[in-house]
């Protein structure tokens, strides 16, 4: 479990940081307009999107003495840090030439990024055909992840405190702790993987894998499910800094130490949900996490500015609500991984790499597309770019119908779409599968 956690600790590291620091560092450090920034972030999730089909189809099909997974995730190992730490720099030049640099990155970044992750969230069903056991490995799996990002923040809150020209650093330090936990996780994980189930290795042409899936109703919930819920947690983690500095009026620096009661809060809500999913139904469970969730996001439009020379009593709802937002949102992280394997379980020749591929794909694109969405709302609401950071990001009075905006993309879309996938789950097929073990 310990050597399994490790595996997604790199990648969540990144997530994490990439996820609630890149567009503000892209509008502030780097000085590009939102909707520049929006486009780069669609780039990222549109590439990660295309190279996954192709990576699990090269993974499935991979040969060797440690099974196909592990040797993707070593090769990919130390690329991910170096491309992570790159990602931060701010080349010289004009506007133009610092989005092709950032292109170029991001196509590095996410491939060696695709390369461990996704071929380590294969193993998950690869390694036990027993329920209650996956469902542990995939809250070992999201404890590293969100141990990993609470470390990633905390680091972010050390080295931006001084301005922008902190964020290089923060990559560097990041990247670093992404390679060493991802060759950790390999070296833990060699002598299951060599027993691990294997994929049948049968070549499929990308009609038929589409075909394969259409004909799994399984699949299609659990798909349906993770794209709805991570639509939402990814829209609030690119807009939560955004809104506790311009909308609440947080000090950046605070803001950034504030942003770690969401992953303590999701820790406890990983714990929990594991705990409950394997009494009484990982449905249910996603029917606990996700009220908490919405009640978060819808409460979140209420919030006022807080008064300038205020005591920490004014950030006591703050820090609450974001609290609220990670212990319901860690839903996200766990349940639609641990019914992903009964999904592949649903078709006789079990090619994990070829469904998380695909599953993958579909959330990828998708929040690649919205987050282009997002940086276009935020330049035609009025949003204010600036050249100098003051921590993270710096405050600037933004126009009414921005504010508007960033409140809108912090709780009731959110909390619209975390609606559609409670609806959704009304048909899965199932609710007993955590009392059946092979």
């Amino acid at each position: 479990m310990l050597a399994y956690g490790l595996g997604d600790a790199g990648t969540g590291l990144a997530a994490t940081t990439l996820g609630f620091y890149l567009f503000p560092f892209f509008t502030c450090a780097a000085g590009l307009p939102a909707f520049i920034a929006g486009s780069l972030l669609t780039v990222i999730k549109i590439w990660d999107a295309i190279n996954d089909p192709l990576i699990g189809w090269m993974s499935d099909h991979t040969q060797s003495r440690w099974g196909p997974r592990l040797p993707w995730m070593f090769a990919a190992a130390l690329p991910l840090g170096i491309s992570l730490a790159a990602m931060w720099w701010v080349p010289e030049g004009s506007t133009l030439q610092r989005t092709a640099y950032y292109v170029l990155m991001a196509i590095l970044l996410m491939t060696a990024y695709t390369s461990v992750n996704l071929p380590y969230a294969a193993l998950s069903t690869e390694l036990t055909l027993d329920t209650a056991i996956r469902t542990r490995l995939n809250a070992a799996r999201f404890t590293g992840s969100i141990t990993a990002g609470t470390m990633g923040l905390l680091v972010a809150y050390l080295v931006l405190r001084e301005g922008g020209g902190g964020y290089l650093l923060m990559g560097q330090i990041t990247g670093t702790i992404a390679a060493v936990a991802t060759l950790l996780c390999c070296w833990g994980l060699a002598p299951y993987a060599k027993k691990a189930q294997r994929p049948s290795g049968n070549e499929e042409p990308t009609l038929q894998q589409l075909r394969r899936i259409r004909s799994n109703p399984r699949f299609l919930l659990v798909l349906g499910l993770y794209l709805l819920l991570w639509f939402g947690l990814q829209l609030m983690q690119v807009v939560a800094l955004i809104w506790l500095v311009q909308v609440i009026q947080v000090p950046a620096g605070m803001a950034t130490l504030l942003l770690l009661a969401f992953n303590i809060a999701a820790l406890i809500g990983l714990q929990l949900w594991s705990m409950l999913s394997n009494r009484h139904g990982r449905i249910t469970a996603l029917g606990w996490g996700s009220s908490i969730w919405i009640a978060a996001c819808l409460l979140s439009m209420l919030l006022t500015p807080i008064p300038e020379n205020s005591g920490m009593v004014a950030l006591i709802p703050v820090i609450g609500l974001i609290m609220l937002v990670g212990l319901g949102a860690s839903t996200a992280y766990l349940i639609p991984w641990s019914l992903l394997p009964d999904a592949i379980d649903a078709d006789p020749t079990h090619p994990a790499g070829l469904y998380t591929a695909w599953m993958v794909f579909g959330q990828k694109f998708i929040i690649g597309l919205s987050m282009s969405v997002f940086g276009a709302l935020l330049s035609l609401t009025g949003y204010i770019s600036t050249k100098s950071c003051d921590g993270a990001l710096s405050f600037v009075q933004q126009p009414e119908s921005a504010l508007i905006a960033i409140r809108l993309c912090m709780g009731l879309i959110p909390a619209v779409l975390v609606v559609l996938g409670l609806l959704l789950m009304r048909r899965w097929p199932d609710r007993g599968a955590h009392l059946h073990s092979a």
